[in-house]
């Protein structure tokens, strides 16, 4: 097997999403006055929230200070960090672990990124204790670097980690548009759409993924056949 690294995405790609994230991020803007609906969230998953936050208040055509940018933030993420630590739906899919282990006997690196910050990552790693079972090898969240989604940045870090400087050694697997934009810019070999979160099969095609499947065990096929 040619590649080397895989990146995979958490929410709606590892671990299963129905609505969880779109719901906090809606409840946030609610909290502090803003009506808006899991509809008008869409465009946003995937994106780094701080920077989220801005784009939704952008749209709403709201007047705002940084300081309301930061207070609708910090209630997504409490939301979140309460859910993923405590809610008993919280889970990965249920081909993930399989497919992390069965990579990691061929000598490929897991890595993960995510349009979270780094305290919601931890919370879902840690919670899953995929580190300490040796399944993932690095973790790096949007408040890491300067630009999450889709800059490259974050992927360029963890092959810097990694010890690798072709990005033809490196897939990117998610589950929205700007997973595949942030693959391109960093010039992944293979750039994975997955249908299992919040991405249909005709939004994620227009983007030009190199593959879209529906789920992590034809991620496996796909980096099997190389």
């Amino acid at each position: 097997m040619s590649v080397k690294l895989v990146v995979f995405d958490i929410a709606g790609t590892t671990v299963r999403d129905d609505g969880s994230v779109a719901t906090a991020f809606r409840n946030a803007f609610v909290k502090n006055g803003f009506d808006i609906s899991l509809a008008d969230t869409h465009p946003y998953m995937g994106v780094k929230k701080v920077v989220a936050v801005q784009m939704m208040l952008d749209q709403l055509g709201a007047t705002y200070t940084p300081d309301h940018i930061q207070k609708i933030h910090a209630d997504f993420v409490d939301e979140m960090i309460d859910f993923y630590e405590y809610d008993p739906s919280v889970k990965p899919f249920a081909d993930t672990e399989e497919v992390f282990q069965l990579l990691k006997e061929k000598g490929v690196r897991i890595a993960l990124n995510t349009g979270f910050p780094r305290i919601i990552a931890e919370t879902i790693v840690n919670r899953f204790q995929w580190t300490e079972r040796g399944l993932v090898d690095d973790l790096i969240a949007s408040d890491e670097v300067k630009d999450g989604r889709p800059a490259p940045l974050m992927i360029e870090q963890l092959m810097y980690r990694a010890g690798i400087d072709d990005p033809m050694m490196v897939a990117k697997v998610g589950d929205t548009t700007v997973d595949i934009e942030e693959g391109r810019a960093a010039g992944c070999f293979y750039i994975i759409s997955v249908t299992t979160g919040s991405g249909t099969v005709e939004e994620l095609a227009p983007f030009c993924p190199t593959h879209i499947v529906n789920n992590l065990t034809e991620v496996l096929e796909v980096l099997s056949k190389n």
